[in-house]
Order: structure tokens, then C-alpha cells, then sequence
């Protein structure tokens, strides 16, 4: 039988990939085309009580501000810490660490994006360290594919936390974080991927990679054990303290030899860049950070806004994003002045108006999904539609793959959370299996989907002066993505009740 309510619960994902894919379209523009599509939808076939309506575009706006904050605050730190050469001292001091090039593009490619991605997300890790790889001797193309490698498990507690604290907004996220620590370990095997990549050039392929792959394995497993030593103090420090625990752990282990090759591999010779800041400088800023964020998170609470027609939203004071700038505001004056803040400040600004607006739209659309059920038509809502088509007893496998298209196709594992978290959340419920782990197993997948998210692609490809090689970096990564993905899936099925 003919479900027309089906069809137009599924035309604006349809509408969205199809632009995506076959119209040269700014993710911006297609969002805000799917919301008035949806809107449209919801008017005219729905019927959806318009007090309902305003309330999701209240909704909406409330999730994207909270991203503005954060992605403002993050992109605001983060161009003030490279002016001041921070960041390009962290590297510095990762390659002095050790002369073996495999090691060092770990180093990079794990540890500092993991890191940089805890800080700020949204494509910054791979545009960083994709030009620090070729300076140390990789090609153009071999670096973006490691680098995008290595933006992958982080990002599920990505940007201070952003995928769950913004992603599932709304839903009830008791567990998530925990699960997603425990399913995320499948990216304990990217590393070993990586170092695949950098070995399969050589001429001695086997000998390069089988050297340095317990390295590898135990550089995995350092960030798994540090994720699920920092879990219990909040999603927000799971990337960024995580990842400094991490680093922590794996210098201590070099200094003792631990897994170390026996055989010092390099490439050909590259220039020589001589670090400018002392160690304690360029650790400072960090500590600063983390200390507020620690006494944020214990001492900022939320507080209830009563809207005049009924409406309520609880907002957090408690936002990494202003942290951030707390933090950035005065070590721009002390090493660039007034310049330095303006500079900053705008670039950020210039930054965060797409990813709000994205935010603003896809939040503000699946609230009005969300919402449909508040209808004059009788219809059910949206989310009962398409999670009555679901098949319950393969959703803990498809979980994954689900939230990595989602993150290939918008470069965000936070949109992906948005736009499948309630529909996910919706169908578990129904089939009477485990929320939490269905939530966490689709943020693990977005997470490692993330290594193939298309503006990641091109933003890498971009600051390594790379043009038209898309297909080319897709091919370098699918194949790791989808060992992880079945592997995930797999674990989904034995453990999700």
C-alpha cells in the first residue's frame, strides 16, 4: 500500500543527498533549502500547531547559539596559540621527541589531531597537521589521508564535547558518553592504518610497517585507556585532557623504549625548523584552559527560560567556548595587543556564521520532525514514521554505518548526531533495546566516518595545495573505514540488548 506520509518523511533527506551529490552547493544553502522543504511539509500536510512551529525554531536557535559559543571560543584560542606559534612549537617538540619519521607522523597524525580536535573540531585538525606531514618529507596526498586518519575517534567528544552536548540535544543522553568511550576502542586499530599508508611507498613495505606496528597498537590503545580514565569527569575532557594524557603516556613510553623500532627509519632530507618557545610557554595556555574548565564544570549551573506563551529551555552557563575566550583574551594582549584580538575576533566570527547557520537549520528541522506530532491531521509524527521501518534486530549494525554517511556527507559528526539521533533514539525505543548503546555505537561510527567527511577532504587538500585528488583521498581511506564500521557493527550485535 502507497504510505504518502513516508514519502514526505523521507523527501528532505533525499533532497539534501541528492544536492549534495549532484548540485555544486554549499552545505550552508542546502540546509536552509531542506528546512523550508520541511517547513513547507509540515504546513501544509501535517498541520502542525503553530505554537509548535515557533517553538522549534525557538528550539532550534537555542542548539545553534550553543555551537556559535563554542565554535567561536575554539577557532578564537586557536588562531591566537598559532600567531603566537604555539602550536607549530607542539609539533616541534612531538618530531624532536623522536628522529624516526613513522613515529613522528603518530605523533602528529594521532596524538595532535586527537588533541587539536578535543580543541576545536569542524576540520581544524586535518588543516593543521596535513602541512606539518609534508614538511616532514610525505607526499601531498599521502599526508591528507593520514591526516584524515587520524581525525576519527576523537571526534566523537570532538570540539569540547559538542557531538553529544549539541548533537543530542533534547534527548536523554544517560550512558552515552560511557558507551561511546567503550565502542569507540575500534579506533585503536587507525594508527595501524596509518602507518600502512606511509610503509606501502617504500620500497621495503613490509619491513617499515611490521617495525613499528606494535607502536602503533599501543599508540591506539593509549588513547582508549586515557578516554576511559577522563569519561567520569565529563564529555566535555574526553579529547582534550584525554589526548594530553595520552601524549603524556606515549613520551614516557618512547623515553623508555616501549614498543620502540629497533631500526631509525627516515626520509629524504627536509629543512630544519628550530624551535622558538620554551616548553612551559607553550604549555601554559592548555593548563589554563583545563583548569577553568574543570572549576566551570563543578561550579557554572544552568537556569530555566519562561518564554510568554508557555515555551521553556533550560540554558547552561556551563559553555567550553567562553572558557576559551577567558582564556585567549589575555594572551593576545600580551603577545600581539589590541591587532591580535581583532584579528582574531574577526576570523572566528568569519568562521562560526556558516557552522551556526548549518546548526540553526538542521536543528530547527528536526525539531519540527520532532514536534509534528502536534498536528491538527491526525498524522503521527515524523519519527514514528520512519522508525516503523526500521528493522530492529540489524539497527545495533546499521547504527554505525548510519552515523558515518551521515558525517561523510556534512563533515560534522554533530549534524550526523542531529539529523539521525532522534529517529535512532525513536526506533530503539520502539524495538525495546538499549538507547544508549544505539547512540553511542552511531556517534562511534560518525566519529570514524568522519575520516572521509567530504569538506574535510578539501579543506586538507586546500592547505596542502592539492587540487582534484577527492577520489583519489577517498580511495586511501574507505578501506579502513569500513574495516572499522563492520567491526563495530559486529560489536553492536553481541552487546545491545
Amino acid at each position: 500500500m502507497f504510505d504518502l506520509s513516508l514519502v514526505f518523511a523521507l523527501l528532505p533527506f533525499v533532497l539534501f543527498l541528492s544536492l549534495l551529490f549532484f548540485k555544486k552547493l554549499t552545505l550552508l544553502r542546502i540546509s536552509l533549502l531542506a528546512l523550508v522543504v520541511v517547513t513547507i511539509i509540515q504546513v501544509t500536510y501535517w498541520k502542525i500547531i503553530p505554537l509548535y512551529l515557533l517553538n522549534s525554531v525557538v528550539k532550534g536557535f537555542f542548539v545553534a547559539f550553543d555551537i556559535f559559543l563554542i565554535v567561536f571560543g575554539a577557532v578564537f584560542f586557536l588562531e591566537i596559540l598559532k600567531k603566537g606559534k604555539v602550536i607549530e612549537n607542539i609539533s616541534l617538540y612531538l618530531e624532536s621527541i623522536s628522529k624516526d619519521y613513522r613515529i613522528q607522523v603518530v605523533l602528529l597524525a594521532w596524538f595532535l589531531i586527537n588533541f587539536l580536535e578535543g580543541m576545536a573540531g569542524f576540520g581544524t585538525p586535518g588543516a593543521v597537521v596535513a602541512p606539518v606531514l609534508v614538511s616532514i618529507g610525505l607526499s601531498p596526498l599521502t599526508a591528507v589521508i593520514i591526516s584524515l586518519l587520524g581525525n576519527s575517534s576523537a571526534g566523537a567528544f570532538g570540539a569540547v564535547g559538542t557531538p553529544i552536548r549539541v548533537g543530542f540535544a533534547g534527548l536523554d543522553v544517560t550512558g552515552v558518553p560511557w558507551f561511546t568511550v567503550l565502542f569507540n576502542s575500534v579506533g585503536i586499530f587507525m594508527p595501524v592504518f596509518m602507518i600502512w599508508v606511509m610503509a606501502k611507498n617504500q620500497k621495503q613495505k613490509w619491513t617499515h610497517f611490521v617495525e613499528v606496528l606494535p607502536f602503533a597498537l599501543w599508540s591506539g590503545f593509549l588513547f582508549v585507556i586515557s578516554s576511559v580514565i577522563v569519561v567520569g569527569i565529563g564529555q566535555e575532557f574526553v579529547s582534550i585532557i584525554g589526548s594530553l594524557l595520552a601524549i603524556v603516556l606515549v613520551v614516557i613510553s618512547l623515553k623508555l623504549k616501549i614498543f620502540v623500532p629497533k631500526n631509525e627509519r627516515s626520509l629524504i632530507a627536509h629543512s630544519v625548523r628550530k624551535m622558538s618557545l620554551p616548553l612551559y610557554k607553550v604549555v601554559l595556555p592548555y593548563l589554563a584552559v583545563f583548569a577553568l574548565l574543570v572549576l566551570g564544570k563543578l561550579v557554572l549551573k544552568s537556569f530555566q527560560i519562561n518564554f510568554p506563551w508557555g515555551y521553556q529551555h533550560v540554558f547552561n552557563l556551563f559553555n567550553p567556548g567562553v572558557i576559551f575566550v577567558v582564556v585567549g583574551v589575555p594572551l593576545a594582549l600580551v603577545w600581539g595587543k589590541k591587532k591580535l584580538l581583532t584579528e582574531s575576533s574577526k576570523k572566528a566570527v568569519l568562521s562560526t556564521i556558516d557552522p551556526f547557520l548549518v546548526i540553526l537549520s538542521m536543528s530547527t528541522m528536526i525539531q519540527l520532525m520532532v514536534n509534528s506530532g502536534n498536528n491538527i491531521s491526525g498524522l503521527p509524527p515524523v519519527l514514528s514514521v520512519l522508525t516503523k521501518n526500521l528493522n530492529g534486530s540489524i539497527l545495533p549494525f546499521v547504527a554505525p554505518f548510519i552515523g558515518a554517511f551521515g558525517s561523510f556527507l556534512t563533515g560534522s559528526i554533530t549534524i550526523s548526531n542531529i539529523l539521525f539521533g532522534n529517529i535512532l533514539s525513536q526506533a530503539s525505543v520502539l524495538y525495546h533495546i538499549s538507547v544508549a548503546k544505539i547512540l553511542a555505537l552511531e556517534i562511534s561510527g560518525a566519529a570514524i566516518g568522519n575520516s572521509m567527511a567530504i569538506a574535510d577532504i578539501m579543506a586538507a587538500e586546500a592547505v596542502v595545495g592539492m587540487k582534484n585528488k577527492t577520489r583519489s583521498v577517498l580511495r586511501g581511506v574507505i578501506g579502513a573505514v569500513l574495516v572499522c564500521l563492520s567491526v563495530l557493527g559486529v560489536i553492536g550485535l553481541l552487546v545491545v540488548r
